[in-house]
């Protein structure tokens, strides 16, 4: 087995970024009213700025395979070209189309040569999925480097023009054209941008790289029902209605492709369950939680920090405060690729040393899976 290192990670943010005040004016009004739910949203996640690949007349600038095609592009120099690269993983919950992959669309961009491509399907656990599929084809000898990449294009998902003929179908109806909060909650949340990691079996002869110790995935599929979902509708019973049960004119007057996210169900076994694997994968590794250097938890909203945090000490965990690093703020839920930028900024930061640990946590509400890697520094 080799050992496998991430040697350059790489991030493209489109256009701008996006204040509070700003957000709807781009997203667009339902129905031609201003939100209700945004204020409480936006004060309860604590994000201040996000990115959109469209700009300020609402013009669409960057599909998600262009996105993740411009990060990818950051990695290359002279000592590492497009056609150097050996294997294309890409991860996200937004892909630009049902069929073909996503990777396919990336690699179509790239243009460079013939390669072994993977796309990994998922909420915010498919970038931690690419990433676990390039480290473990380095790791096994089958190649000797793999680009990785978390991508999401959610803001097209989420513009007012999505939900205008459900609040129509609600007045026609007699009904209040609101919008219900499941499907609105995640307008005010997500945002978008791409990460790329260049994996190696072998470390940069100057400056440092992030050796991957292991990675760990849990799913709890097997005990909790949906929670985060998108093309379908969750019925009384828990299950969801796909969207091929439906006809065309549901398709829009129910909003059946919006995201939605069941937000009971969610604050009930987010924290409980993160923090029961996280236990698990310390327990597996033998890993002194107070050893941790640097805790990158992805947050889907500073909401469950302060959650998080008060559970971790409650189950007797040691990751010290001072080492919790995140960018939520600064960049927004970017899904699958803000574990990819939350890694970026902090190894150009200056303040890692070799010999450092990292921890990345990366939760996904879709039906509860989370993942993790450990990491040293040299």
């Amino acid at each position: 087995m080799k050992d496998v290192y991430i040697t350059r990670i790489s991030k493209f943010l489109p256009n701008n970024p996006i204040s509070n005040d700003e957000m709807e004016g781009i997203l667009g009004q339902i129905n031609g009213k201003p939100s209700r739910a945004k204020r409480v949203v936006l004060r309860n996640n604590g994000i201040k700025q996000r990115y959109y690949a469209i700009n300020s007349q609402g013009k669409i600038t960057h599909s998600n395979a262009e996105l993740t095609q411009e990060a990818i592009a950051k990695l290359f120099d002279d000592s590492f070209t497009e056609n150097s690269m050996e294997l294309l993983c890409c991860g996200t919950s937004s892909p630009d189309q049902l069929l073909p992959s996503h990777a396919a669309m990336v690699h179509g961009l790239l243009a460079n040569k013939n390669m072994e491509i993977n796309s990994a399907a998922g909420i915010c656990c498919a970038g931690m999925s690419s990433l676990k599929f390039g480290f473990l084809s380095v790791k096994s000898g089958n190649s000797n480097n793999a680009v990785c990449t978390g991508s999401e294009r959610s803001s097209t998902r989420i513009q007012a023009n999505m939900f205008n003929e459900e609040a129509v179908s609600l007045s026609s109806l007699e009904e209040q054209p609101i919008v219900a909060f499941k499907k609105e909650f995640l307008r005010w949340m997500l945002s978008d941008g791409a990460g790329a990691m260049l994996l190696e079996n072998k470390k940069n002869e100057t400056g440092i790289s992030l050796k991957i110790d292991w990675m760990e995935a849990y799913s709890y599929a097997h005990e909790l029902e949906t929670c985060m979902y998108s093309g379908g509708e969750k019925l009384d019973d828990g299950s969801i209605k796909p969207w091929t049960e439906y006809n065309s004119k549901q398709w829009l007057e129910e909003s059946i492709f919006s995201v939605k996210q069941d937000v009971k169900i969610l604050e009930k076994h987010i924290i409980d369950k993160g923090v029961e694997s996280l236990e698990l994968v310390l327990k597996k590794h033998d890993k002194d939680s107070a050893d941790i250097d640097y805790f990158l938890p992805h947050l889907s909203s500073n909401f469950f920090a302060e959650k998080l945090k008060n559970k971790i000490k409650e189950r007797g965990l040691q990751i010290p405060e001072s080492s919790w690093f995140t960018n939520l703020d600064r960049v927004g839920n970017v899904g699958s690729a803000s574990i990819y930028l939350m890694l970026e900024e902090l190894m150009y930061s200056g303040r890692l040393k070799k010999g450092d640990k990292i921890m990345l946590s990366v939760p996904e509400s879709g039906r509860f899976s989370y993942a993790y890697a450990h990491l040293t520094v040299h």
